[in-house]
């Protein structure tokens, strides 16, 4: 959607939230899963919004991924009961995920653990073991241990360690976004192989892996299809499908997500022949890509991008005169998990109509109690 009716209620920039869109990607994301929720585990780093939250738990996804302790505790409050803090946990947040738990009883929270140097920290004798995944390196080179015996012995570890609990692997492909499907199942197969090789390892040497987390959203159908034959309990955890953005677009013909955010922005000024400025700066919409792949706006396919600072955007355009000082545009952000965190709330179009109502970014703040 890219026209929208009564703009003139909201200023800019602003992030839209389409909720018609949003819930029609929850929905294709449970039915690339063939419809068993528990086979979803999506990650809330895209959108931070316990709103959509408790559209998913609407659905029966009662388990998330979060990359923040505020993240995690956005879960629990919005209802989620199994929550996997998917990012290395060191020093004072450590203490957080125990206060997490602490607070919220009736969650289960797990973290991610990479080398035997991080156990100690997650072992308290007077309470009840604590869920830990072993983090596999499948190609990302990211965070992970490597496959092999160095990764079978943290599984031992864990499993030996009596205030701890082996929850199972985690695996993140966020290399592989290849749009072509057919190089991108080659480099998803040869990365899988590699899971595969030291889960069998790890069942063969320690004992049975309980739980396989594996994917982001590049791979999410590839990942539905081993959800659906292998006997072992998987999840797939895609974060993007439920936003989507123009840096996925319709290349990915396996997954026919909808955008459902999206940028409101208007003309400012006319700085010269040929150009325009907008209020979309650095500080409206992720500014990591190359300037000419941050955005992009439908009604403007012409555009050059010309320039970006903190609140300003210059593009250069044949006719400015089509776009008068005060032009309302929509744009589709390249990114869209680091553009929802620069904004503290999402306005809410539905039927293609912005409405007054609001959605709290809510974690986007690094701390809510905890």
């Amino acid at each position: 959607m890219t026209e929208i009716g009564n703009l003139d209620s909201a200023p800019s920039p602003a992030l839209l939230f389409d909720a018609d869109a949003i819930g029609r990607n929850l929905e294709l994301m449970l039915r690339i899963v063939g419809g068993d929720p528990s086979k979803l585990r999506p990650h809330i780093k895209t959108h931070k919004c316990r709103e959509i939250l408790e559209l998913q738990r609407g659905l029966g996804i009662v388990q998330v991924k979060a990359a923040t302790i505020a993240e995690a505790e956005l879960s629990a409050i919005a209802g989620m009961t199994d929550v996997l803090v998917s990012y290395p946990l060191v020093g004072p947040n450590v203490e957080r995920l125990f206060a997490l738990a602490d607070a919220y009883p009736e969650v289960r929270f797990s973290a991610l653990v990479d080398c035997e140097e991080a156990l100690d920290a997650f072992v308290r004798p007077d309470r009840e073991p604590v869920d830990l995944f072993l983090d596999l390196d499948c190609g990302m080179h990211r965070t992970g241990i490597s496959p092999g015996p160095r990764a079978v012995a943290l599984a031992r570890a864990i499993v030996l360690n009596p205030g701890l609990r082996f929850a199972g692997v985690h695996a993140y492909d966020g290399h592989i976004h290849t749009a072509p499907e057919d190089a991108r199942r080659a480099e998803f197969e040869a990365a899988m192989a590699l899971v595969d090789e030291t889960v069998a390892a790890i069942e063969s040497e320690v004992g049975v892996v309980p739980l396989l987390v594996a994917g982001g959203s590049p791979t999410f159908a590839l990942h539905a299809e081993r959800v659906a034959s292998d006997p072992r309990p998987r999840q797939c955890s895609p974060g993007t499908t439920v936003l989507w953005d123009c840096g996925y677009g319709p290349n990915y013909r396996d997954l026919p997500f909808e955008p459902a955010a999206f940028l409101l922005s208007r003309v400012v000024s006319h700085p010269g022949e040929g150009r325009l400025c907008l209020d979309l700066g650095h500080k409206a919409v992720a500014a990591e890509n190359p300037i000419d792949r941050r955005v992009q706006f439908p009604a403007l396919p012409e555009a050059m991008f010309l320039s970006q600072s903190e609140e300003h955007l210059v593009v250069g355009t044949p006719d400015p005169s089509h776009f008068p000082v005060g032009t309302a545009l929509i744009g589709i952000p390249k990114h869209v998990c680091p553009t929802v965190a620069l904004h503290q709330e999402a306005r809410i179009v539905r039927n293609g109509v912005l409405t007054e109502e609001a959605w709290k970014i809510a974690a986007r703040d690094r701390r809510i109690t905890v």
